[in-house]
């Protein structure tokens, strides 16, 4: 399912030419709670050095998410303050 979402993601068409209702909803992209509780608890035992190959694999898959959805975030976040949808002081 995360593979899928980013080749989903990868090949999106660009924030600027969305709706503004799918803007505002990049604007609230969040991980799912499951995710979050796996890359927490990866992060964790990463930073422990008690990761095997295959669980370094998936935080890095997970990071790459984390990653890519924050920079589609901020551009919405940018792209909805442009068109007047949310304030410039919720940017930050």
């Amino acid at each position: 399912m995360l593979i899928e979402w980013i080749d989903r993601t990868i090949n999106e068409i660009p924030i600027d030419a969305l709706p503004d209702e799918k803007v505002l909803a990049l604007c609230n992209l969040q991980m799912g709670e499951q995710q979050q509780r796996v890359f927490s608890n990866l992060q964790s035992r990463h930073s422990e050095g008690l990761l095997n190959a295959q669980e370094v694999e998936k935080l890095n898959e997970l990071m790459r998410v984390y990653r890519h959805g924050s920079v589609r975030k901020v551009k919405a976040m940018q792209v909805a303050v442009m068109r007047g949808l949310i304030p410039s002081k919720n940017c930050s």
